[in-house]
């Protein structure tokens, strides 16, 4: 019996990260399950998920993220924590502007500096990038978050162009509406009447394109997938 691939999905025990790590466990990988502080969630999870072992690290922490990750190999690397801290740029607080940014720019950077050097010593590897809708287009009351969504796109184009020469490729998704935590308070139901496809997403809909370009997409480096239902064209 073959050895069985490995993923790490930061964020795990957020909908879009739980979801990510179901996918890639129903197709066979052996998941490493991120979280920061809901340790029993990401215990209950991978106590269902066969194959499986929870990190409990700080993304944003740089020695937490080399401790926990010095001797890990993975065929695959999910970027996915994120948080938002919504406001109108004139009323948020630098805590606002930092923690997001933080969380998704240098916890991305932190986490891949972290796992790369085993992906190129082994040539090969695919890093998918949660980014946002937000990154591509801006929304008003997220100048953080679109920013920080922003930087992981481009951060995603660069670092593809870099790594390509070890077969190691990188791609993003730009996911829209996603039915999580992080929309819970949003009146979804009004929203949806301007997304083409007329419903919003679930987390699986992002999960299995992770998931393809995680696994499938031998040819594709250097992309975002825009998971909207055609609300962002």
């Amino acid at each position: 019996m073959s050895e069985l691939k490995k993923v790490l999905i930061t964020g795990a025990t957020g909908a879009i990260g739980e979801a990510c790590a179901r996918y890639f466990h129903e197709n066979g990988y052996f998941v490493y399950i991120n979280y920061r502080s809901n340790k029993e969630k990401a215990q209950l999870l991978s106590d269902e998920l066969e194959n499986s072992e929870i990190l409990g690290f700080d993304i944003i922490n740089k020695e937490e993220v080399q401790e926990a990750l010095e001797s890990i190999e993975i065929d695959v690397l999910v970027n996915n924590a994120g948080i938002t801290k919504d406001n109108l740029f004139f009323f948020m607080s630098d805590d606002e502007w930092g923690d997001v940014i933080n969380t998704s720019v240098n916890g991305t950077y932190y986490v891949t500096k972290a796992i790369l050097k085993n992906m190129i010593a082994n040539k090969k590897g695919s890093i998918i990038n949660v980014a946002s809708v937000s990154g591509l287009v801006g929304n008003a009351g997220q100048t953080n978050y679109s920013a920080a969504k922003g930087a992981m796109i481009a951060f995603t184009k660069a670092l593809s162009a870099e790594v390509a020469r070890y077969k190691i490729r990188v791609n993003a998704v730009a996911p829209g509406l996603i039915e999580s935590e992080m929309t819970k308070d949003l009146p979804l139901k009004e929203m949806k009447k301007a997304i083409p496809l007329k419903r919003v997403g679930k987390p699986h809909d992002v999960a299995e394109t992770v998931f393809f370009l995680g696994d499938k997409a031998s040819y594709i480096t250097g992309e975002t997938i825009n998971i909207s239902g055609g609300m962002v064209r």
